[in-house]
């Protein structure tokens, strides 16, 4: 028998812990392998972690409720299966993580070694440090000076570990203080500028649910951090309209997928990113990240009210079937919560469909740390004056609107135009040929 340990896995960039919502087993359980063991919560997504293996649950560590960073230890399992070549090679390579960790921490430790090593025994007020209090002073950068302020509990006024320990909580203790000091004048100068709502007698008061809050704290940082400028283009689709019309039977029977608007739009989003690539970045401080992907998420709606938006990745190398196919798989799993991590992170360029509800066009807040986000509105018959060989004509076109916003820091209103006219030009030539 072999007992493994179940930690918590990584979650998808930027998720560095989550929350134990809830365990499906007990201790004792007996599971299969990839059966799902506890439900956690992450700032992105609630997902499910799977057993590694079959065997029984013997030991449950993370409680409900808790907090847990990535790699740390949920729980305990032990199995009864014989390790595969693929454990092993899993086991190799932890083996290998692991040399390099001693490596680095004896790596570290020379240097504290050689650090403390120039560190003199004595304060300037005489008081003796001892080689341990000097690896740790040297390794977190307390000088003498607070060495000397500090009172030794030790044998003739000497400074121990736990001395040294204290000014680092203390050290902390004041650190954290200010923070949440800023934090709460930040809060009392938000909370100054909002209006104050008056409730009458039969408001209903609705308290935001977890995912709702998610949602208004990254839309009020996105329009706190960009700069955002909104351009509009109208794009005759009437071809585009036709050819789908024509062939969207032919392609569910071939293809064996529904063929909608939302994989053609992202495919002209991608042709246009590709060759427009200052719009596929984002912004680091005082750097400009220029993608090299082309990962493009697609804003939907869940039947509670929220929004979520799961991402298609390197959407420039795939033909329409394999967009379609993307598109309605993770609509479809995204609706019954079974979306995983790494499918709603990573995105560089996001497209919402104001068109789905019969809207015109909208001005879309960019999903930070993306530099831009496209619209797209309802295509509707409308009127349009036309170019033929015998004269302007009016005719009954199918037109729609297209909205890109942009972050205006980064991105300026010529590059914006060039690439909403991109997109406009796709569409409006989409054919067969082009797929």
């Amino acid at each position: 028998m072999a007992r493994l340990n179940i930690t918590l896995p990584a979650m998808g960039e930027g998720v560095i812990e989550a929350t134990i919502n809830k365990w499906l087993v007990t201790e004792g359980s007996l599971v299969k392998e990839d059966d799902p063991l506890v439900e956690v919560a992450t700032d992105k997504v609630d997902s499910e972690v799977p057993a590694p293996s079959t065997g029984t649950i013997v030991s449950i560590i993370a409680k409900e409720g808790s907090v847990a960073k990535i790699g740390e230890l949920l729980a305990i399992l032990e199995s009864n299966a014989s390790p595969t070549k693929e454990d092993l090679k899993k086991v190799d390579k932890e083996v290998e993580r692991i040399r390099e960790t001693i490596e680095s921490v004896k790596k570290e430790k020379t240097e504290i070694e050689v650090l403390s090593h120039d560190m003199k025994s004595r304060t300037p007020s005489g008081k003796f440090i001892s080689p341990l209090v000097r690896s740790i002073a040297a390794r977190e950068g307390i000088n003498y000076t607070d060495l000397d302020k500090t009172t030794g509990t030790g044998m003739d006024g000497r400074i121990t570990k736990d001395d040294i320990l204290k000014i680092l909580e203390s050290r902390k203790e004041t650190e954290e203080a200010a923070k949440v000091a800023e934090t709460v004048e930040t809060v009392k100068a938000a909370k100054k500028n909002e209006p104050s709502v008056a409730r009458s007698s039969g408001d209903e008061i609705i308290p935001m649910d977890r995912i709702r809050k998610i949602i208004a704290e990254h839309m009020v940082m996105s329009k706190r951090t960009s700069p955002h400028v909104t351009s509009f283009i109208d794009a005759d689709v009437t071809r585009l309209m036709n050819w789908r019309n024509a062939n969207k039977e032919k392609f569910l029977a071939n293809e064996g997928q529904k063929l909608t608007l939302t994989p053609i739009f992202i495919d002209a989003a991608a042709k246009a990113l590709y060759e427009f690539p200052m719009v596929n970045i984002s912004v680091d401080g005082d750097n400009i990240i220029k993608k090299k992907n082309i990962n493009i998420g697609m804003a939907t709606a869940l039947p509670d009210g929220n929004l979520i938006v799961p991402v298609i990745k390197n959407a420039n190398e795939k033909n329409l079937t394999g967009l379609a196919k993307a598109v309605n798989d993770l609509a479809e799993r995204a609706r019954i919560n079974k979306l995983k991590p790494e499918e709603i992170t990573g995105g560089t360029f996001t497209i919402t469909n104001f068109g789905s509800y019969n809207n015109l066009a909208g001005t879309p807040i960019i999903n930070q740390p993306q530099a831009a986000i496209l619209g797209t509105g309802v295509v509707r018959k409308t009127p349009a004056v036309i170019e033929t060989t015998d004269g302007d004509m009016i005719a009954i076109r199918q037109i729609m609107i297209l909205s890109l916003s942009y972050d205006h820091r980064v991105i300026d209103g010529a590059l914006a135009g060039k690439f909403l006219h991109k997109v406009k030009e796709i569409l409006e030539n989409y054919s067969p040929d082009t797929i």
